[in-house]
């Protein structure tokens, strides 16, 4: 795990620096996480993606070419994403090379490559991958889903964009939201690799005093809808897309997760082990797979899954979606399910702890969800010795989940 959750006074905040050493390899790499500046900010849809694509464009003075090849010439990685809840800068370098990546790294939130043509080819892009989206029936139904379970919020609004937003968004509406959401005061760093603590703490500081002040305030919550909906939307389509979702009363914060995960991985996390994959494909051959997941995140919390299968056996298949999840809250689980779920989530845990991105990553969900550091490791000795009977109360006392949605994307009979 993690060497240390430090904090680094910048100006006049207190700024948590999650820090791994590791000299197996002589690189280093860095995570700028700003909190509260993700999808859900967008005061416009596709207004936070678009920032992120823009900062890949370099600096205006040296343009996204002469940018980029500085980056190559020093074999330096350099971009920046967003989430739901969340802006994130990467740099990752040699260990010779990092401080020089540091400082191209003020360069860019110094001098944007706020342009016509950065813009421009920002929109290009966007306008490219939201195209490719009409014809992607999962992306479609997902998103649809979400529109169901979270209406007139933004969690339930398509926060990606449409051809339609990423047209009326502006030069002025990127330089805004940048300036109003990557501050000093609202980041999380996360360093890892050939550096000591003292020179990822010089590195951060140098890096996020070039940062404005934010006014930070908390992610709202939203919850799922109970109504059990059911949308079908109409395409040109060989087989029906089915996903699912209902809610999940049980929050990020929660100290017993190891139920929630074991749930998880038995509803429809495990595969070939879950109870949707056992009776919708091995049983029954309706489909390739069926999976399911609880959420739980500091947005909201909820169930959501999906499927793929014949038209001829859609409302087979969703009906059995429904009956599945409910004998799985009402009846709970075996022993048996329960003895080969800790075998599995104990016997493979080194897998996902193996690589510092892992650890670090690990680290990191730890301090953002306000949960103390080695929470996953204390985690894993409560798995090894929970019992059927506490989990099959955990289980049944979660009766929301039964109240499903559905958004199917289905033929259009014409």
């Amino acid at each position: 795990m993690a060497e240390a959750v430090e904090e680094i006074k910048i100006k006049d905040a207190s700024v948590p620096l999650i820090y791994e050493h590791s000299s197996y390899l002589p690189i280093v790499s860095m995570q700028i996480v700003f909190q509260n500046s993700g999808h859900l900010s967008n005061t416009i849809d596709g207004l936070a993606d678009l920032s992120a694509r823009i900062l890949n464009e370099g600096t205006k003075k040296e343009g996204s070419v002469g940018f980029a090849t500085t980056l190559d010439e020093h074999a330096i990685d350099l971009g920046s994403y967003v989430d739901r809840e969340r802006f994130v800068l990467e740099i990752s370098a040699l260990k010779s090379e990092f401080p020089y990546a540091i400082e191209r790294v003020k360069s860019l939130l110094t001098d944007p490559n706020f342009t016509k043509e950065a813009l421009d080819k920002v929109k290009r892009q966007k306008t490219g991958w939201l195209t490719q989206k009409k014809s992607d029936f999962d992306y479609i139904a997902g998103t649809k889903l979400r529109e169901l379970l979270f209406k007139n919020s933004p969690l339930g609004r398509p926060y990606d964009g449409t051809l339609e937003s990423i047209k009326k968004i502006g030069l002025e509406d990127i330089q805004a939201f940048i300036a109003s959401h990557l501050g000093y005061n609202n980041a999380i760093v996360v360093v890892g690799g050939d550096i000591s603590l003292e020179e990822a703490q010089n590195d951060a500081k140098a890096l996020l005093s070039v940062l404005p002040k934010m006014n930070v305030g908390n992610i709202e919550s939203f919850k799922a809808s109970d109504k059990k909906e059911t949308q079908l939307i109409k395409e040109d389509t060989q087989q029906a897309y089915i996903y699912f979702g209902s809610p999940f009363d049980y929050g990020y914060e929660q100290k017993d997760q190891y139920k929630a995960k074991i749930a998880e991985y038995l509803l429809g996390g495990a595969g070939f082990g879950s109870r949707l994959m056992e009776e919708i494909r091995v049983k029954r051959g309706l489909t390739y797979g069926a999976y399911a997941m609880l959420r739980r995140t500091k947005s909201a919390t909820y169930l959501s899954g999906y499927l793929q299968t014949k038209l001829s056996t859609q409302d087979e298949a969703k009906a059995l979606v429904q009956k599945v999840v409910d004998e799985f809250v009402e009846k709970g689980i075996t022993q048996k399910e329960l003895d080969d779920t800790k075998k599995f989530l104990l016997g493979s845990e080194p897998l996902r702890t193996e690589t510092l991105s892992q650890r670090l990553n690990r680290a990191f969900d730890e301090y953002y969800f306000e949960r103390p550091l080695g929470f996953s490791k204390e985690q894993l000795e409560k798995i090894e010795q929970v019992t059927l009977d506490e989990m099959n109360a955990f289980i049944k006392s979660h009766q929301e989940l039964k109240l499903l949605s559905f958004s199917i994307v289905t033929k259009d009979a014409k």
